[in-house]
């Protein structure tokens, strides 16, 4: 063990200091995933309230929307700590700690995450309504349970399922302004969904070995790498054409804006794909080496470092990461649109 690691956080044997614990129970709630699920849901309530909702079910919305995934991930945090330990990237979160260095119990994380489910239902449900909370707490329920516990450990499949969890926030939005969930809060709810494969993978490219050796069989630790690439191109297709479904409702001037968008992202979706197949063609390591026979079997522990042969060697080939960061920056523009275009007078067909 490092020195940096020893001296990272105050061990929990001693007195433990309120900010430090404070803050590694905000570090469990995955803030920074927080700030783009919140990124949805205000564009989705301007929409819906084709306009701005007030100010205070604006606020309790959010507060609530954040509870509830401050939630989902505590507890997710809770239920693969062992595998955030074996993983560089998650090696620091602070359940994935041995014991001596822990500055919290996971009991205590549990209980957290669970106060923050119970506190969201409660906030959502009194002041905003309960469709909202209910909805909510179908998303926590769905990550923990379906894509936490049933699929990430077992299927190839898990986050094209699972990523659902992440969609949840747009109905939340939608049904606080207007206490239902129509179409057009739907079809946010599929661009999200088409969105979180190629955005996820596309990160898990770069992660593979870390995967791999927490026997976690994301596409690209089952999959060669020209095959991740295709699906993330055909699953980016599939979202750009979901994200012009909405244009009935939300004015040609969102129509326009989502194609040039669109043509942005499947260009680099397009550039990730090419790369992938020159390394391949150049006799670059194939993903199979390092994969298991079956696409459902778990994935081998023992990885050699740097055997995914510059696919997922950010120095050799940037493309994975640099769409990652795309998709990022493609969802938050698609929705600083949807917001534009709801508060314009004009723009609508």
């Amino acid at each position: 063990m490092t020195p940096a690691t020893t001296n990272a956080l105050p061990a929990l044997a001693g007195r433990r200091s309120a900010r430090v614990v404070a803050r590694s129970l905000f570090a469990l709630t995955k803030p920074r995933i927080i700030e783009l699920l919140l990124v949805t849901t205000i564009p989705t309530m301007l929409l819906a309230q084709r306009g701005l909702p007030s100010v205070r079910l604006l606020v309790v919305t959010l507060v609530g929307g954040a509870f509830a995934a401050g939630s989902a991930n505590t507890i997710n945090c809770y239920i693969d700590r062992d595998i955030d330990a074996v993983m560089r990237r998650t090696s620091r979160r602070p359940l994935a700690k041995p014991t001596p260095l822990a500055v919290i119990r996971p009991a205590e994380a549990l209980i957290f995450g669970i106060l923050l489910g119970a506190a969201s239902t409660v906030l959502l449900g009194m002041l905003v309504n309960w469709l909202s909370a209910v909805l909510a707490d179908a998303a926590i329920l769905f990550y923990v349970f379906i894509y936490t516990i049933g699929l990430k450990r077992r299927t190839p499949s898990n986050i094209v399922i699972g990523g659902a969890a992440g969609c949840f926030p747009v109905l939340v939005g939608w049904s606080a302004v207007t206490g239902t969930v129509s179409l057009p809060a739907v079809v946010l709810f599929a661009i999200i969904f088409f969105w979180t494969p190629p955005h996820f993978w596309a990160l898990a490219m770069k992660f593979k070995d870390d995967y791999a050796a927490a026997s976690v069989p994301m596409l690209p630790v089952v999959a060669p790498p020209t095959v991740v690439a295709r699906k993330i191109l055909l699953y980016s297709y599939v979202m750009v054409a979901t994200t012009l479904l909405l244009a009935p409702y939300a004015g040609w001037l969102y129509a326009a804006s989502a194609a040039g968008l669109g043509a942005w992202f499947l260009l680099e979706a397009h550039r990730l794909r090419a790369r992938v197949a020159r390394i391949g063609d150049g006799g670059g390591s194939p993903a199979s080496s390092t994969a298991p026979a079956s696409p459902t079997a778990p994935a081998s522990p023992k990885v050699e470092e740097g055997a995914c042969a510059g696919v997922v060697q950010p120095s050799a080939n940037p493309a994975p990461m640099r769409l990652f960061h795309l998709s990022i920056a493609y969802l938050t523009l698609l929705f600083a649109v949807i917001a534009i275009t709801s508060l314009l007078p004009w723009g609508s067909w």
